[in-house]
């Protein structure tokens, strides 16, 4: 049985009636289950990510040594390089990055839209402020609480997916401008490396995956999604992936330790076409006749369905935003202190390609 909700709004003068939603009883998102109350109020824990190159330091697994997630530290959780048929190498400790910080933004927007706030911010490791607007539709104070839970479940596990790969997007670009985490090392080697792109829409796939199981607890949810869909990728053992990385020494990297240079960057971030597609090795005997799986980038378009719209900004706060102003912002008198990503990434990724491009040559990408 179905629920059909009619409401009037008013445009230009005139009343239409619009069929803004349809709510299906017993869907699984009116039973998801998001983080616990108290994970929802704590931000996910860092994980330490690694290159995906055979170099002292990398830790490659198997689809049997990654343990269960979990969103809080645990021992039990392994992290490292994967290597599968149809996307190639997957940083583990990237996915599962993306994943929590998909379920705590959307479980910030999710609280926010019952409140019915229009403005929130959130922080991540970095110093950039994130300014979220939303948009609610006329007849939203008109239903009920049950109502808007169910409709606000799915927006904010759309909206979480956006902004947890939007920040994973400014991340890669920060470290490509010189971003330092730690002091002494810079983070350069490891901005777009060929495996992270993919590795972050691949997190937050999951994340969707995980948010909308209605059976089990958000960290058993990832396990077992996680688990799922590697399997369908073709994963391969800790041995194929580090062989996998070793046919391309030379050609996607060179040097070992604390002194890796990364060559081979994809800067695929879904701008051209809506989706990211990875890079896999070639000539690999295990994986011969494989095709690169390409992944849908997180949006924010099947909100309208709901009659909303969210708008986001960052406000960078890093030693290397003048340098990235500069290039959004090149007159002067136009100058402002804000990213808009929906406009603003497109012409920043142009000139971070062409700065590979004179560094590493037309094979960079």
């Amino acid at each position: 049985m179905k629920e059909i909700y009619y409401f009037p709004r008013k445009k230009n003068g005139s009343t239409l009636l619009l069929c803004l939603f349809i709510i299906v009883h017993g869907h699984s998102l009116s039973q998801a289950k998001f983080l616990n109350p108290k994970d929802a109020k704590t931000p996910p824990q860092a994980r330490l990510a690694s290159y995906a190159s055979s170099t002292i330091g990398t830790n490659f697994l198997g689809l049997e040594d990654l343990g269960p997630h979990s969103y809080r530290p645990n021992i039990s959780e392994k992290n490292g390089i994967i290597y599968t048929c149809k996307a190639g190498h997957i940083d583990i400790a990237h996915a599962r990055k993306l994943i929590d910080w998909t379920a705590f933004l959307a479980a910030k927007t999710f609280d926010n839209l019952i409140e019915n706030k229009a403005d929130f911010t959130f922080t991540t490791a970095k110093p950039s402020i994130y300014h979220v607007n939303i948009v609610y539709p006329q007849y939203w104070t008109v239903l009920s609480e049950q109502q808007k839970e169910k409709v606000a479940r799915d927006i904010s596990i759309k909206v979480g997916q956006y902004m947890a790969y939007t920040a994973s997007i400014w991340h890669e670009t920060l470290t490509w401008f010189g971003y330092k985490s730690l002091r002494f090392f810079t983070d350069f080697p490891s901005a777009f490396s060929w495996e992270d792109t993919f590795s972050n829409v691949f997190g937050s796939h999951i994340a969707a995956m995980a948010l909308t199981d209605s059976e089990h607890e958000f960290n058993e949810a990832v396990t077992l999604a996680l688990d799922r869909e590697l399997e369908k990728l073709g994963v391969q053992s800790a041995r194929t992936a580090r062989r996998a990385a070793e046919e391309v020494r030379g050609l996607w990297f060179s040097g070992d330790l604390l002194f890796v240079d990364i060559k081979k960057r994809n800067f695929d971030i879904g701008l051209n076409d809506g989706f990211i597609t990875p890079f896999i090795v070639p000539s690999l005997a295990e994986c011969e006749g494989a095709e690169a799986q390409a992944y849908p980038v997180p949006n924010l378009a099947s909100l309208s369905k709901y009659g909303f719209s969210v708008r986001l900004k960052i406000e960078p706060r890093e030693w290397e935003k003048d340098r990235i102003l500069r290039i959004v912002y090149p007159q002067a008198e136009n100058k402002s202190n804000w990213i808009e990503p929906a406009i603003h990434f497109a012409p920043i990724m142009d000139y971070i390609k062409k700065e590979a491009v004179a560094k590493y040559g037309y094979d960079v990408n």
